[in-house]
């Protein structure tokens, strides 16, 4: 019992002194693994791919809010969450991430007006 105690311990305080990125990271568990390895990608990246990946902060974030719309229409739920840090604040924050060719990608590209115009490159990408 004591031993088991001490062991508790030790492991809260193992977990308080870890760098934030690690605990994110063990919270997030496989699913971080396949984002780092680009078996899925998050909205952001899917921007990079298009071309869009200058586009303001608000504006992808816009994006990726069509896009989940659009997996949830499709898949009928939302897609696997990731804790990721932010692009410019730095800040951990909880983001969708989805299979590279996942079919919503596209949809939330071409409902949403800000990003429309690079559909038809991606469109173009698809074809050749």
């Amino acid at each position: 019992m004591l031993a088991t105690a001490k062991l508790r311990s030790r492991t809260k305080t193992a977990a308080r002194t870890a760098v934030k990125a690690l605990r994110y990271c063990c919270i997030s568990g496989i699913v971080a693994v396949l984002v780092d390895g680009g078996q899925l990608i998050r909205t952001g990246d899917a921007l990079d791919r298009f071309g869009g990946g200058d586009l303001p902060d608000g504006q992808q974030s816009w994006y990726g809010r069509h896009v989940a719309k659009a997996y949830r229409k499709t898949h009928g739920g939302d897609a696997i969450r990731v804790w990721a840090r932010h692009r410019t604040t730095g800040r951990w924050i909880h983001v969708h991430v989805y299979a590279p060719a996942d079919p919503a990608l596209l949809v939330g590209l071409r409902s949403y007006k800000a990003t429309r115009h690079l559909a038809d490159r991606a469109n173009f990408a698809e074809a050749a």
